[in-house]
């Protein structure tokens, strides 16, 4: 039986999960349309876009500075999200360098959608 529970330690320090796809898609699909109608507005489709083209038009004629510090923002929070995702990674038992960098960069771009998956793991040192 002490075999078994070597592996599953085993297992446990070079654990990662992919993001769930769909998550993983809204949260990239909106970091690209932030980058989009920041740093290309006058190429945004808005009439095209459902009630989100008149809403974007809006903050992108009368909010354009607060949507490019939201953009930075967002970037700093995955950044934040990703540093603590290698502190977690540690502090539930995961060494293996690159399981670590795996959840690093799958947060970073992910964001929540990855993050939350490591939360959840449950072996704690």
């Amino acid at each position: 039986m002490a075999t078994g529970k070597s592996e599953a330690r085993k297992a446990a320090t070079a654990y990662f999960r992919t993001a769930r796809p769909f998550p993983a898609l809204v949260t990239l699909l909106g970091l690209v349309y932030f980058v989009w109608v920041v740093f290309w507005p006058q190429s945004v489709p808005y009439q095209s876009l459902g009630p989100l083209g008149p809403f974007t038009q809006y903050l992108v004629d009368h909010h354009h500075t607060l949507l490019h510090n939201g953009y930075w923002l967002a970037w700093l929070i995955h950044v934040g999200e990703s540093l603590y995702a290698m502190a977690l990674c540690k502090s539930r038992g995961i060494t293996s360098g690159r399981a670590q960098l795996l959840w690093f960069l799958q947060t970073f771009l992910f964001g929540i959608a990855s993050f939350s998956i490591l939360i959840a793991f449950g072996p704690k040192r």
